[in-house]
């Protein structure tokens, strides 16, 4: 057995949960999310939980249900507490102001960069070097920090980049003058 899949997912008060054929519906306080099963795995939906069934032990079965019981433990707790990543800005002039539903990014280059999330997902900027990526979708946040960290990732040398908060960027040493 799966370890992961075997495990039931706990549906705490306010999240409400509807299956018609392969689609799964999670509703909650932050809102509703969907997902298509695959046909082969069995979701059954009691009163407090949420258990996925596989047909048998072949290799391509046990990694569905671990698979399906992640994602529907992911849904069930983005809809009540939501998910975030947390960049921050490293290096001299760089940083972030928010325009709209979006940011404007200045990171060295010749211009400034204007990015626009998709919808459900928010940014903030607490400060100008920290940009704050939060939203229901575990998938579509981690995306869009994906994306923003792609403008400027950091670099070895100074370490001037945009980086996830805790991130250790591995530091070369620079060149050193000859002595000959």
């Amino acid at each position: 057995m799966s370890r992961i899949g075997k495990l039931p997912v706990t549906l705490p008060k306010g999240v409400e949960v509807s299956l018609s054929g392969t689609t799964l519906t999670v509703k909650g306080p932050k809102g509703s999310l969907t997902l298509d099963v695959h046909p082969e795995m069995k979701v059954v939906v009691d009163e407090a939980e949420i258990r996925v069934e596989r047909p048998s032990d072949e290799k391509q079965h046990r990694a569905l249900h671990g698979l399906t019981r992640s994602l529907i433990q992911n849904m069930v707790t983005g809809v009540t507490e939501g998910f975030s990543r947390t960049l921050e800005i490293v290096g001299v002039g760089y940083r972030a102001d928010p325009k709209g539903k979006g940011i404007i990014l200045n990171l060295g280059y010749s211009h400034p960069i204007e990015y626009t999330p998709v919808e459900g997902v928010s940014l903030e900027c607490p400060n100008q070097t920290t940009v704050v990526v939060s939203g229901i979708d575990k998938q579509q946040v981690g995306q869009t920090a994906a994306e923003i960290r792609a403008f400027r990732p950091p670099e070895p040398y100074k370490g001037k980049g945009i980086r996830y908060q805790g991130e250790h960027v591995r530091r070369k040493a620079g060149k050193t003058a000859s002595s000959g």
